[in-house]
């Protein structure tokens, strides 16, 4: 997309929102794709991503809602098909799909969930 995808990958202050939780929140998600890389057969690291981008994603439309955050419905879209498309897959997790995460990723934070730094 436009970012470039850090290496190692893991999270770094160039993608803080300044929202503590949800850039706690960002770690974990980058925690969770850095795993899946490492070992893309292992059905439990791509299991536990799954569970962590719901949560997150949760956790962030809910903070979206109770703001009145204007961009909520387009963001929300952003996350239902990224969640469908990381639900869908199955072990061993391609190096491809791994890229595409990875880029996903890193471009929702520093263009989408930038845009409402200082408005939740």
């Amino acid at each position: 997309m436009g970012f470039d995808i850090p290496e190692p990958f893991c999270w770094d202050e160039s993608f803080r929102v300044f929202y503590d939780q949800i850039d706690e929140e960002h770690k974990g998600l980058f925690k969770g794709v850095f795993d899946v890389a490492g070992a893309p057969s292992d059905a439990g690291k791509l299991a536990h991503l799954v569970d962590v981008v719901k949560k997150h994603f949760t956790y962030e439309e809910g903070v979206m809602q109770a703001k009145k955050y204007s961009e909520y419905p387009g963001h929300k879209t952003m996350h239902d098909d990224f969640v469908a498309k990381i639900s869908a897959l199955s072990t061993p997790v391609s190096g491809d799909t791994v890229h595409f995460a990875k880029d996903w990723l890193v471009n929702h934070i520093k263009t989408t969930d930038f845009k409402y730094k200082g408005k939740l």
